[in-house]
């Protein structure tokens, strides 16, 4: 694109070169025909230059825009997975029981106190002196809904899996699994989408360009993705401009 505006613009000024020797030295016979093709030849290359710039200058507000929408969609798979998770001690891959899950599970608010009773096994072996412990007693209050405390009265959650602006039928790619050595594993997911995938209906060159950015304020590399299934993290790999409350 750089390339495109720098060249256009080299050709502007030659051409203006061009029209002010024709201007100078050409006979007034044909100095008019030469005249007018060549400021045509301007106004041309002009129009094509601003065009490469404003063209950009769209590609990157229609690129965030969809961007916001398909990591609204995956912050609410990410949180469906964590409370996946803490019920179950794993994440899932299949996005059918994530959504049954929502549905039917629920949250067990519980309560931890310390109490001290009698150690009957101390007490036997001290000849019948009362000994004491420290114990921790686990009580459950309540059981709250996964979909009312994740997604109150929204229904989201039945297409969050469907990415955004892509062709029809294109959903984020969920893994799960665990890592680490065998007595150490941790549960770890992975949701993701190409961003040629958002962007499909762009122009080619600019989505080639977007795939190649590193910038601590853009998306770095080819997809948008929530979670790694190489290390545990549960984050997003956008910049802090797209962290934005969902919508309830």
């Amino acid at each position: 694109m750089l390339n495109l505006i720098l060249i256009s613009v080299a050709v502007i000024l030659l051409t203006v070169g061009i029209v002010w020797l024709i201007d100078k030295f050409v006979p007034s016979k044909i100095k008019p025909i030469l005249m007018i093709a060549l400021w045509a030849l301007i106004i041309f290359l002009g129009y094509i230059t601003f065009m490469s710039v404003y063209g950009e200058i769209q590609f990157n507000k229609i690129k965030e825009k969809r961007y916001a929408k398909v990591i609204n969609n995956l912050v609410d798979i990410r949180d469906s997975q964590l409370a996946y998770r803490e019920r179950n001690g794993k994440f899932t891959n299949n996005y059918n029981e994530l959504i049954n899950f929502i549905e039917n599970g629920k949250f067990i608010i519980t309560q931890r106190r310390d109490s001290t009773v009698i150690d009957e096994e101390r007490t036997k072996a001290y000849g019948g002196v009362e000994m004491t412990k420290e114990i921790t007693i686990i009580d459950t209050l309540d059981q709250v809904s996964i979909k009312d405390s994740l997604f109150k009265t929204s229904t989201r959650y039945k297409t969050m899996m469907n990415v955004p602006f892509a062709p029809e039928g294109t959903k984020f790619k969920l893994k799960a699994g665990v890592i680490g050595e065998e007595n150490e594993q941790d549960a770890v997911f992975e949701a993701s989408v190409l961003k040629s995938l958002v962007l499909h209906d762009q122009d080619q060159d600019l989505i080639y360009k977007e795939n190649e950015v590193v910038s601590v304020e853009e998306i770095d590399g080819k997809t948008i993705r929530v979670g790694s299934m190489e290390e545990v993290k549960v984050i997003g790999n956008w910049p802090k401009l797209y962290d934005v409350p969902t919508k309830q």
